[in-house]
């Protein structure tokens, strides 16, 4: 495997994985996966699964929200003894709505080499057919699921020019979407939903008619919200 040795130690390896069809795997991130020492997951099942679709056999170990502070000096400790370490998500690119910061934050800390092996993410994959300006955005992650903190936070936003974009959970997204038509308006929104799978679904329209549509649906999933910017 290429790498430039760092202090002689081992390498981490930042590796993006499908969030949904699995064929969205870049074939430099089949080869680190099949290649490192040890891979470090968010849920070790579906990494497995993943391996198990593309014949790959390799070591893993979990690294989520709940163990990443006990975990991450271990794995720095791992890294140390010259050991190579790849890090996925549950999907998509690792760093984003997940505990990928704390670990690459402690392993440049340390003076480890840490290489991004790029591929997709659920909003951006959202944002380039959404119809809404993609020169400038700004991505928000998820909103406080707590609604008073939510309307602070959409009110911070109401003068933001650039195109929004929000993740949201099913249980919450339609008072998401209420909170964004009582706050930031009538706008132009997108909505993208399960992108990459078998329903995929995007739907495009005024706040109001796409809160509409969906209130008709059973709704599953996790979501991409996309709002035009003001002016």
């Amino acid at each position: 495997m290429e790498k430039k040795d760092f202090n002689d130690y081992g390498t981490l390896f930042v590796v993006s994985t499908p969030i949904g069809n699995l064929e969205d795997i870049t074939l430099r991130a089949l080869r680190v996966l099949k290649e490192v020492d040890l891979i470090a997951c968010e849920d070790t099942r579906r990494t497995h699964l993943l391996l198990k679709h593309y014949n790959i056999k390799n070591s893993l170990t979990s690294y989520h929200d709940y163990n990443k502070e006990r975990k991450a000096p271990e794995l720095v400790r791992f890294l140390k003894s010259k050991k190579s370490l790849a890090l996925v998500s549950d999907a998509g690119t690792p760093g984003i709505a997940d505990p990928a910061y704390f670990l690459v934050k402690k392993a440049i800390f340390e003076k480890i080499e840490v290489v991004s092996v790029p591929g997709v993410s659920a909003f951006l994959s959202a944002l380039v057919v959404s119809g809404l300006p993609t020169d400038r955005f700004c991505f928000e992650n998820f909103l406080p699921s707590k609604r008073t903190k939510r309307g602070k936070r959409l009110e911070e936003l109401e003068d933001e020019k650039r195109t929004l974009i929000f993740y949201e959970s099913s249980h919450r997204f339609i008072q998401t979407l209420d909170d964004i038509q009582k706050i930031l308006g009538e706008r132009d929104i997108v909505v993208a939903r399960e992108l990459t799978k078998k329903f995929e679904e995007i739907k495009r329209g005024k706040v109001s008619e796409v809160k509409e549509y969906f209130q008709k649906k059973k709704i599953k999933g996790e979501f991409v919200i996309l709002m035009r910017g003001k002016g």
